[in-house]
């Protein structure tokens, strides 16, 4: 291992020669200077891994030499050392941007111990946060060859999401290859754990989670009948780890009651979001809509054209003696954000609110699509990292704020997640088969039963049965449906695109936040 190089500039240099010494001795090559136009001078000439500097010079003042250190090298770590304990020094030190703040007198190993938390950190907290993934992942692959339960699934989920955030924190590859590894291996369970007990759930099933089906139910109508104004919002495309890495921004605002509910299958919009407003299950909402459900086996902006009707419906049949004035919105571009914005206060005269943000399924569509926007999001952590920037600033987070101040009840969740798909596997189907990449309806579907569930009687899953023979198909784990014709073309085109519509942790396990302002 190199030493570290450190740069140390104080008037007084010759007296703190013992620590210079004893900070050789501990593998750190310290470079004494006395003045602070030194100080500028070696930094110019050399890269030094950390700057000691006093803040009392003659000459050139700590402070001073501080701003010009940083002009030169913005990223270098800087430990003042002053006499001074004055808090309006110790702010304006701050204000600098230093790392690190120590009164004198100090002794070697306080010195020592400020160069070993900001030189040595990443070592350290990488080499504690991997005994600590070590034991999780041996605790949470044990817990799969045990009799795993739903609740269970929601708690491994909940695990690997929030270290997702942690190795974003600190880039290891090793661990971020374990994680991958886990990741799969969880998925490739939970598709055998969805495809033995997801039917039973669909016949009421006494020992069944919280489906799309249900989310008004349990989440929107007990605050209705409360007579409390609710903004019922949903974030299509919203998983759960792209929650985790919001929620600080929100929690900063709001008390939040944490909630999970699972996607029904497919795990796309036409069948989640529409289960969400109906409360119904897709065979169903297709006998109320039937010629949106008929006309066009794609066309899925017409089946989601009636969520207003389909929640008042709802209400109505929970709840007969709630009558209820309410509105929706649905959030497109930044234009209609921005309005939403200017009117929130208004909207508060109604006792329900929704509001249907697509940023997210916007940007995993417009990914495949876009070299920029695969750029800018090459793997999932840049897509978190994306996701919560376009949240810092959206005028879904400027709604939130405003609703923070009132006494308005926010239920938040999002109808479906996205998955990474990197494998492609075979789908056999006429010209008729729909398109999408992650599920499949048509007439006598084939496939690879390995990568994909394939249902052949649509009404066990309580879907549409557009017709005789109507088939689905349903990719488990991260695959992707591709035709035998040009295969190896469209298995390039979408290889690592994040996509929606199947079996996955991802896509099924989500987030219902209740929020109420602090």
């Amino acid at each position: 291992m190199r030493e570290k190089q450190v740069l140390w500039a104080d008037d007084e240099i010759d007296l703190l020669r013992p620590h210079t010494m004893f900070l050789g001795s501990r593998g750190y090559n310290v470079t004494p200077v006395t003045n602070g136009d030194d100080a500028i001078a070696m930094v110019k000439q050399r890269g030094f891994d950390i700057v000691l500097l006093d803040e009392m010079m003659a000459g050139r003042g700590g402070l001073s030499t501080l701003a010009m250190i940083k002009e030169i090298n913005p990223d270098i770590p800087v430990i003042m050392i002053t006499k001074n304990e004055e808090e309006r020094l110790m702010e304006e030190a701050l204000g600098h941007r230093i790392d690190d703040y120590l009164t004198k007198p100090v002794n070697p190993s306080q010195i020592l111990s400020a160069c070993k938390k900001l030189l040595d950190a990443r070592q350290i907290v990488t080499g504690r946060m991997g005994l600590d993934y070590a034991a999780v992942s041996n605790r949470i692959r044990a817990s799969m060859a045990g009799n795993v339960t739903w609740q269970d699934w929601i708690d491994i989920h909940v695990k690997l999401a929030e270290w997702d955030l942690e190795l974003d924190r600190i880039y290891d590859a090793g661990l971020r290859k374990m994680h991958e590894d886990l990741r799969r291996a969880c998925n490739r369970a939970f598709g055998r754990f969805v495809e033995a007990n997801y039917a039973d759930w669909l016949q009421d099933d006494m020992d069944s989670p919280v489906l799309s089906v249900d989310v008004v139910s349990e989440f929107v109508l007990p605050l209705l009948q409360e007579r409390k104004q609710v903004f019922f919002v949903v974030v299509d495309c919203m998983r759960l780890d792209h929650w985790l890495a919001i929620s600080p921004l929100l929690s900063e605002l709001f008390n939040i009651e944490q909630h999970y509910h699972y996607s029904i299958l497919p795990t796309a919009t036409p069948y989640s979001r529409n289960s969400i407003f109906s409360g119904l299950f897709p065979s169903d909402v297709a006998r109320l809509y039937p010629q949106e459900w008929r006309s066009g086996w794609d066309d899925d902006n017409s089946r989601n054209r009636h969520e207003h009707q389909l929640l008042d419906r709802q209400i109505q049949e929970l709840d007969p003696t709630l009558k209820l004035d309410t509105r929706y919105v649905k959030v497109l571009d930044i234009a209609e954000g921005n309005h939403l914005v200017k009117k929130v206060h208004s909207y508060r005269s109604f006792p329900l609110m929704s509001v249907v943000f697509n940023f997210l399924d916007i940007l995993a569509h417009g990914r495949s699509e876009s070299d920029i926007l695969k750029e800018m999001a090459p793997n999932e952590s840049a897509y978190r990292s994306l996701s919560r920037s376009w949240f810092s600033h959206s005028s879904l987070f400027e709604m939130l704020r405003k609703l923070a101040e009132t006494d308005t009840t926010v239920v938040l969740t999002t109808d479906h997640g996205c998955v990474m798909s990197t494998r492609a596997t075979v789908a056999h189907g006429n010209r008729d088969t729909s398109t999408n990449l992650r599920y499949k309806y048509g007439k006598h579907l084939r496939c690879d039963t390995r990568h994909a569930l394939y249902i052949a009687d649509p009404n066990v899953y309580r879907l549409p049965d557009l017709g005789m023979g109507t088939t689905y198909i349903i990719s488990r784990e991260d695959y992707y449906f591709v035709y035998p014709t040009k295969f190896n073309e469209y298995q390039r085109y979408y290889a690592n695109s994040f996509q929606h519509g199947g079996i996955s942790l991802e896509e099924m396990v989500l987030p219902v936040a209740v929020l109420n302002g602090k």
